[in-house]
């Protein structure tokens, strides 16, 4: 009888471990889709509360010059001259230049900016620096390196600096902190030079010729 109990209960732990073995990898399976799924709800959910500003058919069509990688030569910028609906105002202007830079070329190799980042907020403070704030995606998708992050930088600051008069420099932000490089290598703790005219310092009054003074002849 006690032998048949024993039996019993070692045939139930058996029967448990293989039960376990072959269902938590599934678990995990479930766990790790549910936790890409929740990501994914998140992160559409807050693309739909950042939505692109939208177009307004009162808007008047304008030469819009946006840079992006050069054809010839990856490790330039390029103007291209499109016409678009854009806002008077230049906050949202930079709203619609810059989403439309995110959305990208034809080409997608002369992309200068990560396709899934997303532009949270920009606005403009009073001496013409613009804060503009970017999803993590600006950061974590990006190819790390000192070229890819330069372009993608300069083509924001040429991009802006070309329809956005109003604006003399640019500060970036991700999700709405400042960070000390873009993927690595981009320094992110200062702004960048939108006006470019800034770059260059106005030309100062010519020096004066250095006075000399003629003796009095003596008596």
């Amino acid at each position: 009888m006690m032998g048949r109990w024993k039996f019993w209960v070692i045939t139930a732990l058996v029967t448990t471990l293989v039960a376990a073995a072959i269902y938590i990898p599934i678990l995990r399976k479930r766990m790790k889709r549910a936790a890409r799924q929740q990501q994914q709800s998140e992160e559409q959910a807050r693309r739909e509360l950042i939505q692109p500003v939208p177009v307004n058919p009162g808007d008047p069509r304008v030469k819009t010059k946006l840079f992006w990688a050069s054809d010839s030569d990856g490790s330039t910028l390029a103007p291209v001259v499109v016409e678009l609906p854009l806002s008077n105002d230049p906050v949202l202007r930079s709203k619609q230049v810059l989403n439309t830079l995110l959305a990208g070329p034809v080409d997608t190799d002369l992309r200068t900016l990560p396709p899934d980042a997303v532009l949270l907020a920009f606005y403009i403070l009073p001496d013409g620096t613009a804060i503009a704030d970017f999803s993590e995606a600006m950061a974590t998708s990006i190819p790390s390196g000192i070229v890819s992050e330069q372009l993608a930088v300069d083509s924001m600051a040429r991009t802006l600096e070309a329809n956005v008069p109003q604006i003399q420099r640019l500060k970036i932000l991700i999700h709405g902190q400042e960070v000390e490089t873009l993927a690595g290598h981009v320094d992110l703790t200062s702004t960048f030079i939108v006006n470019t005219n800034l770059a260059v310092p106005p030309p100062g009054p010519a020096p004066a010729a250095p006075s000399t003074t003629i003796p009095a002849p003596k008596p």
